[in-house]
């Protein structure tokens, strides 16, 4: 097993899918029945997001804690699954779970997040405007565009951070010289 878990291949599928197991007890026992920490995420999207909207100009309609919409819509819900926590676990998981020094992964994994929720922001922010024209474009924007776009700039952004930053891009870059 020793000599298995060498293989940092194995070693990132075994780490990645042990804290996504351990992340998702958490969240799903503990975090989320609790419901501050998602209630504060979306509290933060609606309020970002509808000070942007009306900064360009749109008549903002806050509709509770969850609803947000420009006046004449149907307005958006933002559930849980919609407020980007899983996101950023999931993110923090890739990070984590690459070798790589402490330090880079203490600063690049809160960059990410805070990248990782201001696209969620700019998400809602567009969902908000699409809606004004048509509701089934926001019905796929929401299912489709969106969700390609978020998951591909996570996917770029774990690149970015083995490129530059990982103790696997070291250890190539040493066996090429």
């Amino acid at each position: 097993m020793k000599k298995l878990l060498k293989d940092p291949i194995i070693r990132f599928l075994f780490l990645g899918i042990s804290l996504f197991v351990l992340w998702f007890a958490v969240y799903e026992w503990w975090l989320h029945p609790l419901e501050w920490v998602d209630k504060a995420v979306i509290k933060n999207t609606i309020n970002v997001s509808t000070t942007l909207l009306q900064w360009m100009g749109y008549e903002v309609e806050s509709m509770g804690e969850r609803l947000i919409g420009i006046r004449g819509t149907p307005g958006l819900f933002i559930g849980d699954s919609c407020n980007g926590i899983n996101l950023f676990a999931l993110y923090s998981i890739f990070i984590i779970s690459f070798p790589g020094k402490l330090l880079s992964k203490f600063i690049f994994i809160p960059a990410g997040i805070i990248i990782i929720h201001l696209l969620n922001i700019f998400r809602i922010l567009f969902l908000a405007i699409i809606e004004t024209y048509s509701y089934a474009w926001t019905e796929f924007n929401h299912t489709y565009t969106f969700t390609l776009f978020i998951y591909g700039v996570i996917f770029l952004l774990w690149l970015f951070w083995i490129n530059r930053y990982s103790a696997m891009r070291k250890t190539e870059k040493n066996k090429h010289e």
